[in-house]
């Protein structure tokens, strides 16, 4: 985490994820010792038994532990069994273009919670990203609003453009003396920090729109439409995931025009003061 913090902010979810590794490892110490044993003793034999007791998700958490143990030679040999990745179901691409429409139509949502929601359907982003970013990640070039997810910025529609700049002049959590220079898209309630992610889901989950398999559905279409490596550039991907959907998802993208797509485009000019 120290290591990736020099890259990048810690996300909620890497913290907790963090912190269950940690619970999980104390609670597998304890386990041996109510059996009179100690990593030292522990061998397949034991892990089969522990196996056994836990949940998918437990074993899961426990797995970084359990194979630095072994390759630390703090236990005996042992092997584990292969782990099941389950990806969330992705909605179908109508459902995913009526609630984007939704978002971009209805008047009486909450603004901040219509222009979160469409970044995340539209443009496959998870919140704990969404929340970081800042004006100075929205600009314009030749008339066009460009919001910069990756290299090159990604073209923003209208009406969302307009729902976009709209949110800007009238965002929430600006009124504490520290926070009405905010250059958070999405401000938080303490002061000089944006909004957390788990309050913004909770705010679009409330409204019906699922993130996750929303998020997932954008992603793969975005594949299927463009080469992978361009979308992982442009929306802040790895190349290794988009070209894994892409393969998942049937895309017949083998080439692609060989130039510098990562470039902002001339005359980009991010987000006023004003």
């Amino acid at each position: 985490m120290r290591i990736s913090s020099q890259k990048k902010p810690i996300t909620p979810a890497a913290r907790r994820h963090a912190a269950d590794q940690v619970k999980q490892a104390t609670a597998f110490l304890t386990w041996l010792a109510a059996r009179d044993h100690t990593l030292g003793t522990c061998g397949q034999t034991g892990i089969d038994a522990w196996h056994t007791e836990q949940n998918e998700y437990t074993r899961n958490t426990m797995r970084a532990f359990l194979l630095w143990c072994s390759a630390s030679k703090l236990t005996r040999a042992f092997r584990l069994p292969p782990v099941h990745i389950r990806r969330a179901t992705p909605m179908p691409q109508p459902e995913r273009l009526e609630l984007i429409g939704h978002l971009l139509t209805d008047p009486d949502l909450p603004l901040r919670t219509r222009v979160a929601g469409v970044i995340v359907l539209l443009y496959a982003q998870p919140l704990s990203r969404v929340v970081r970013l800042t004006l100075d990640d929205i600009g314009h070039s030749n008339d066009q609003t460009l919001l910069r997810l990756g290299e090159p910025p990604s073209p923003v529609p209208e009406p969302l453009a307009e729902l976009l700049h709209r949110w800007i002049s009238s965002r929430d959590n600006m009124n504490t003396a520290t926070n009405h220079a905010s250059r958070w898209l999405f401000p938080g309630r303490r002061a000089g920090q944006p909004m957390h992610p788990d309050a913004l889901a909770s705010l679009i989950n409330d409204i019906g729109i699922p993130t996750t398999a929303g998020r997932t559905a954008a992603i793969r279409q975005h594949v299927l439409e463009m080469p992978a490596p361009v979308v992982a550039e442009a929306l802040g991907y790895h190349r290794v995931t988009t070209a894994k959907l892409a393969s998942e998802a049937g895309g017949t993208w083998s080439r692609y025009a060989a130039r510098d797509h990562w470039r902002s485009p001339p005359g980009w000019t991010p987000q006023s003061n004003a």
